[in-house]
């Protein structure tokens, strides 16, 4: 019964996901608003709270696996989403390695902040090894042309993914204060 009843929780989660990654999606950073924040972490993020790090990779695993075959958007898909996938995943295992579930407020702000840098650093990696020869190659937009790879990495990627880490921090902070109130959630965190 006890599976049956997480199995169901981490359903409602990845579905609760999928529809965050659908809407409300916004730019951070003017003149790139093909960059756009969406918050499908915090179900993942919910998951992690109320059972483990496992059930977090899991919703982010449906919730994706959703995205791929009901809203399918061809190139952008494709690449963006193992993208978006690594970003959350990388933002989830640090912030769950270094909060371990006790969220004292200096704990929670260190994990916050070290999950940010490592999803930042990771998405200037994906982005310059992977994302900008792909959308050249199978979309035609050769972002060395367009802006010049440097100044979209420091000007536009950097400052996006530190603003999302941030916003993500925020967001979830929230809910977990909100949380303490909730019988199913307050006895899985400090």
């Amino acid at each position: 019964m006890k599976d049956t009843k997480r199995m169901a929780h981490i359903a409602i989660l990845s579905a609760i996901s999928f529809v965050l990654m659908l809407f409300p999606q916004f730019p951070l950073i003017p003149g790139a608003d093909f960059l756009k924040v969406e918050f499908s972490i915090l179900p993942i993020l919910v998951g992690y709270l109320m059972f483990d790090l496992k059930a977090a990779y899991m919703i982010l695993f449906i919730r994706s696996l959703l995205k791929f075959f009901l809203n399918n958007e061809g190139v952008n898909t494709w690449i963006g989403l193992p993208m978006n996938i690594l970003a959350i995943g990388m933002f989830v295992t640090i912030f769950a390695l270094i909060s371990k579930r006790d969220f004292t407020r200096q704990r929670y702000i260190v994990a916050s902040i070290c999950a940010t840098i490592a999803m930042t650093l990771t998405m200037l990696a994906m982005n310059y090894f992977y994302a900008i020869p792909l959308y050249a190659k199978f979309a035609g937009f050769d972002i060395k042309q367009f802006i010049g790879v440097g100044k979209y990495l420091l000007a536009m990627v950097t400052p996006f993914n530190l603003l999302q880490g941030v916003l993500y921090s925020i967001s979830f902070y929230i809910l977990v204060t909100a949380s303490k109130h909730l019988p199913m959630l307050e006895k899985n965190h400090k």
